[in-house]
């Protein structure tokens, strides 16, 4: 199930794999001849980090900012249905070569039910609902990630998804500071994996790719 050859994460690869090619971002600074940094973001990197900064605005706004919730969750609401449908545009090309696209309709179909029950909570005041935001998207994450492990053959996403796990134990001890805490996990996780090179199982075969999909920076 899982490809032992790689390691579970580590630093990002030179050489990438075709379908990694297809709408790169690449940014590098230099200091006369010396190049400084040289940071590469695949589609699915970009991803990671458009849901990252998502993550981290929505919930730094709901723990600082006194904001109403049915403005809040009106306007949260519109930007998780653009971010969904931004994330299935970026990853599908990788998704369909790899035979991966349940993997797009696993999390837009997780974030649609987080987003249909914090919404319930808000305008139909179910107090339960409302207390417990936090751990509701902390555990769909964690479920996210696992499922995503084990269908991907990946022990990073596991250990990701474990790790969200472990923080529903730590909600409870910071009532205060459950947006905080909560936008910081998700939102950390996001970042590094965008950051990281992760493992998965072996690459499927790419043969049927035309020619311009096997040359997509020219």
């Amino acid at each position: 199930m899982f490809n032992t050859s790689e390691l579970t994460i580590s630093f990002k690869q030179k050489e990438l794999n075709i379908e990694d090619l297809w709408g790169l971002f690449q940014r590098y600074g230099r200091l006369g001849q010396k190049t400084i940094f040289n940071r590469f973001y695949t589609r699915i990197d970009q991803a990671f980090i458009l849901w990252g900064m998502i993550t981290a605005i929505i919930f730094i706004t709901a723990h600082f900012f006194p904001i109403s919730w049915h403005f809040q969750a009106i306007l949260w609401s519109i930007i998780t249905i653009i971010g969904s449908i931004l994330m299935a545009l970026l990853t599908y090309f990788w998704a369909k070569l790899e035979h991966l696209r349940w993997v797009i309709y696993l999390w837009i179909g997780l974030m649609l039910f987080g987003l249909g029950i914090t919404d319930l909570g808000i305008f139909g005041n179910f107090s339960v609902i409302l207390i417990n935001l936090c751990p509701i998207w902390l555990g769909l994450t964690a479920i996210g990630y696992i499922i995503m492990g084990f269908g991907m053959g990946s022990q990073t996403f596991i250990m990701s998804g474990l790790f969200h796990s472990l923080g529903l134990l730590v909600l409870p001890y910071f009532t205060q500071w459950q947006f905080l805490i909560t936008g910081s996990i998700i939102t950390g996780c996001l970042l590094i994996l965008a950051e990281l090179q992760w493992d998965m199982r072996s690459t499927y075969n790419l043969e049927y790719l035309s020619i311009y999909q096997k040359n997509p920076l020219n």
